[in-house]
């Protein structure tokens, strides 16, 4: 999911991303709230959204003074204690008044550079061989490249549909998807079975440059509720590389008490993000199944999603098998609503609540694997058996003291918990300019999974000392964790290796071996570049890491292009054709 404005709200971002926030130009609170107009009355004709409403009072984060944060004399960076979700640049005192053009490198090496923009705000990426050749799909929803990357420093394009975006943003659209219709953030597992590879699309509803803000515009909850489009996720039988070759299997809706409705009455969510599907018999999903579920402050979002498992021994006949909410996300029950009243969040309009990403499963149920992990926004982390996927059941929970704006708890690294039993969770900034709480990756200790306990945090990235800056907020744009990819990744993830994206300041590479002492042991910080990139669009720097292990080769993917990256800490780069096929089989 993007976290910025896109193509449908660009054109009207332009025009107002370039002002200076309110919150830099005011003295006094008061002046601030009035400035933002957080005393604005609610429009709302949707009774999930006011009966959330009407459960805590407005505590929408009010701006905080100039003088509360900013650069310390050590030329460190002080962060806000908590603000409103914003899409507006918030300067302060230090911060550049340019974009900083200059690319910074340690224990790494560009080993080409390819300057294709999908969208310059979010995109998901895929893998894929097909007869000695290696295919990378990149996509975000109805904008679509397809590459051959056999040999990766001779990228070649070989399909586009949507969008190709430049300094005046998105151009124009080329053999575009249906208006009802998109690529869906995708797994593309070997079926044994079926002697193929098999891909599931989730679908999920729309909500960026349709729906602002929840609490204003009734019109736009309406027709999100009403959206003419699958709730849900699609099934196809990949007998190539590109879409002419995939068969249709399988369509199901997540709205799981009304399996045969049609599109425009299905209810919920439909699928959030990536499923976690490895080609076997289970499947898992984050979804909202219904409007009731709706416990949430974010102010574009009308769900709170929870998890669902679907039997897929049968890719063509996918059947649903469970719906696991955790306490405080669904509106009109009490247990929920008590819950969702005593979270210290309620009322803020601010907070991402419920999930955005599907279980984080280190070992598939079908090789034994018993736990899968979650992250919940606001609401916290969990660890949830799995062991009987249509019986998943809640083992322990922690919770978190509250970081608005931004969201809170979007992504957990289980690359390395098998060997040490440590797992990563993180959020990831909203706001530019670093007007919001700093984002910590958490290192949570699971080997006892009814007690997980912190253990410590990721060390804060901090820039070369010849930089023309102390702290990566001072860069302008968003500085913070991302993911280090995804599961879906060719090969086997390196022991005591995490590569974090972290928007402005680049690709992140962790090493984690010493748990007491993490440290960063090679970074790749892209240029800004103001020439081929709209203004509007330029503070998300890099948005995405995607890793081959098996070639020991970083595609990281920024507002920009996309550069192809290598490193000692992975090992020797191969150049040449995969060894072995993608996904494994």
């Amino acid at each position: 999911m993007s976290n910025r404005t896109p193509k449908m709200a660009a054109l009207i971002a332009l025009a107002s991303s370039v002002l200076v926030a309110c919150s830099a130009s005011h003295d006094t609170v008061e002046e601030h709230a009035a400035a933002e107009g957080h005393s604005a009355p609610y429009n709302i004709a949707d009774r999930f959204v006011q009966r959330q409403v009407d459960m805590a009072e407005d505590k929408t984060p009010v701006d905080p003074l100039p003088s509360s944060y900013g650069m310390n004399k050590d030329g460190s960076f002080t962060h806000p204690v908590a603000t409103r979700d914003s899409h507006d640049q918030v300067p302060f005192d230090g911060i550049l008044d340019y974009w900083d053009s200059e690319q910074y490198i340690k224990n790494m090496k560009v080993e080409a550079f390819y300057p294709i923009v999908v969208e310059p705000f979010h995109t998901w990426q895929n893998i894929v061989d097909f007869d000695g050749r290696r295919y990378l799909y990149q996509y975000v929803r109805r904008d679509l490249k397809i590459y051959d990357i056999t040999k990766p420093k001779e990228l070649k394009l070989l399909l586009t549909k949507g969008n190709t975006w430049g300094i005046d943003g998105p151009g124009e659209e080329v053999n575009p998807y249906p208006e009802d219709d998109m690529f869906g953030a995708a797994s593309i597992q070997w079926n044994e079975k079926l002697g193929k590879n098999i891909m599931v699309q989730s679908f999920e509803i729309r909500r960026f440059g349709l729906l602002k803000d929840k609490y204003h515009k009734p019109e736009q909850v309406e027709a999100i509720r009403k959206a003419k489009h699958l709730k849900g996720f699609k099934v196809y039988a990949m007998n190539g590389p590109m879409p002419e070759d995939w068969e249709l299997l399988a369509e199901r809706t997540t709205d799981y008490k009304h399996p045969d409705a049609p599109i425009g009455e299905q209810q919920g969510s439909g699928v959030r993000d990536i499923p976690v599907y490895f080609g076997g018999d289970t499947m898992f999903v984050a979804a909202a199944p219904e409007a009731s579920h709706s416990l949430t402050e974010y102010p574009n979002d009308l769900y709170s999603a929870g998890y669902q498992s679907w039997d897929m021994s049968d890719p063509a006949n996918p059947k649903f098998l469970q719906q696991l909410n955790v306490a405080g996300q669904i509106a009109g029950d009490a247990e929920h609503e008590a819950a969702y009243k005593a979270n210290p969040r309620a009322g803020n309009r601010t907070s991402w609540m419920g999930a955005r990403m599907s279980l984080f499963i280190p070992t598939p149920v079908e090789k034994g694997g018993k736990y899968g992990y979650a992250a919940m926004g606001g609401l916290g982390f969990y660890v949830v058996d799995i062991t009987n996927p249509a019986e998943m059941k809640i083992v322990s929970h922690m919770a978190f003291e509250p970081n608005v704006a931004g969201v809170e708890g979007d992504f957990i690294d289980v690359s390395q918990v098998e060997k040490t039993g440590i797992v990563y969770f993180s959020g990831y900034p909203l706001n530019e300019d670093c007007w919001e709480p700093y984002k910590n990756v958490h290192m949570i200790d699971v080997r006892q999974p009814e007690k997980p306990v912190e253990i410590g945090i990721l060390p804060r990235p901090k820039p070369p000392a010849d930089a023309a800056f102390t702290d990566f907020c001072q860069r302008r744009g968003s500085f913070g964790p991302k993911r280090t990819g995804y599961y879906t990744q060719p090969g086997t993830p390196k022991e005591g290796i995490l590569p974090f994206n972290f928007y402005n300041a680049g690709l992140q590479v962790f090493d984690v071996s010493d748990l007491e002492n993490p440290e960063i042991v090679a970074y790749f910080v892209p240029p800004f570049d103001t020439e081929n990139v709209a203004e509007y669009a330029r503070g998300n720097l890099s948005h995405s890491v995607y890793i081959e292990y098996d070639r020991n080769l970083f595609w990281e993917f920024t507002n920009h292009g996309i550069y192809l990256l290598s490193s000692p800490v992975l090992g020797e780069p191969n150049f040449g054709a995969p060894k072995t096929p993608w996904p494994a089989r």
